[in-house]
């Protein structure tokens, strides 16, 4: 046995492999814990009477094996560690559980509950522009123009594998006569159906939100339905493939570079791989829909106080779990990454309605199809 100290200088001198000499009495010094930094050659001559061997002495790579051994059951012991043990107050355990049920709840991954959707018609060269497309005459032209060519630069493919096995694929076409957009509205109208109806049921389940009164909860949702939209499909968004695989369909949007809008689809591209990339826990995505839910500058809230308090709570339970189950130095920002990437969202959303509103001013097809698509509500 040994302390730290004599078995650190040993094995320094042994790896040096020098002679060392007695400057004072040849080899006769006491050494004791107060004189042992006097005479490096008597320290050794006591610690080999002493029984130190150097074939006992671990090599480089053996002490770095021993480190990183004792380094990965500190991890480990912090992984088992119970989540409310540390950073989490049972409180706000008791929100994230909440909020995981709601999740589960109103949210599959696998999408088995869409079903009966309408598919898009391949387009056809012989296939008319429908009247509401056509570009109209006289002053309205120019802006309706604008609004054409936003909806026909959508571009966006369509894989379904059927229960039988078979593959059917949509690939719009090239051009932007307005053909491709109209022949895919119907589905993706039944698509942003399904997840409304689930970002509404969510909403439902927590507490918190049953608590306001029914006017808070409409202006709420309304304001968040988008983006809560793009928060569950960044959870099956495929950043290696850039489509989103929602169970037997996946979707992909063709051509980003060129095809699209500059100010709406490349943010929103642009924001699901940069969200994909911080590799969000289940917790993580929930909280942030959580904290888009309960925005207290929302048009037409009217108890902003309690709205404000809540997000704070979930913005704060955020931060406590990230520091909780994400002990690293590599995440120590993520907490300020996510609160970023929320500041962002809001921006697309905004342009997004800027977008509608432009296309309801121009020209009055708000119809069913398209209030469905774009979460066109009434009053």
């Amino acid at each position: 046995m040994t302390c730290e100290g004599c078995k650190g200088f040993f094995r320094r001198a042994m790896k040096r492999n020098t002679r060392l000499r007695c400057p004072f009495r040849k080899g006769t010094c006491e050494i004791t814990r107060n004189t042992r930094r006097q005479c490096q050659a008597c320290r050794l001559r006591k610690c080999l009477e002493s029984g130190m061997k150097k074939e006992m002495i671990m090599s480089d790579a053996a002490v770095e094996q021993r480190r990183a051994l004792i380094r990965r059951k500190k991890r480990e012991r912090m992984g088992i560690q119970p989540l409310g043990t540390k950073g989490l107050t049972e409180e706000q355990w008791t929100m994230i559980r909440e909020l995981m049920d709601a999740q589960m709840k109103t949210f599959d991954t696998t999408f088995s509950n869409f079903k009966n959707f309408r598919l898009p018609e391949v387009p056809s060269s012989g296939r008319e522009v429908p009247e509401s497309l056509q570009t109209p005459v006289g002053q309205e032209a120019a802006k309706w123009s604008q609004i054409r060519a936003d909806l026909c630069s959508l571009k966006v493919s369509l894989r379904l594998c059927r229960e039988d096995g078979s593959v059917w694929n949509y690939r719009p076409h090239a051009d932007s006569s307005g053909r491709e957009i109209f022949s895919l509205l119907p589905h993706m109208a039944d698509m942003s159906t399904y997840m409304f109806k689930g970002i509404i049921n969510f909403a439902k389940f927590i507490s918190h939100f049953r608590d306001l009164p029914i006017e808070d909860q409409i202006s709420l949702l309304k304001g968040a339905t988008f983006e809560l939209c793009q928060l569950r499909f960044n959870t099956v968004f495929n950043a290696e493939t850039g489509t989103w695989e929602c169970g037997r369909l996946s979707y992909c949007l063709e051509d980003p570079a060129g095809g699209f809008q500059q100010l709406l689809l490349e943010p929103v591209l642009k924001f699901h791989y940069r969200l994909k990339k911080l590799q969000l826990h289940k917790e993580e995505y929930v909280l942030m829909q959580a904290i888009s839910l309960f925005s207290p500058d929302r048009p037409g809230v009217v108890q902003h106080s309690v709205v404000d308090q809540l997000q704070e709570r979930f913005a704060i339970a955020l931060k406590a779990y990230i520091e909780c189950s994400r002990p690293q130095p590599a995440h120590r920002f993520l907490f300020l990454k996510i609160m970023a990437m929320l500041t962002e969202l809001r921006s697309i959303n905004a342009q997004h309605t800027q977008r509608l509103l432009r296309i309801q001013d121009i020209h009055p097809f708000a119809s069913p199809l398209m209030r469905e698509l774009f979460g066109i509500t009434d009053g």
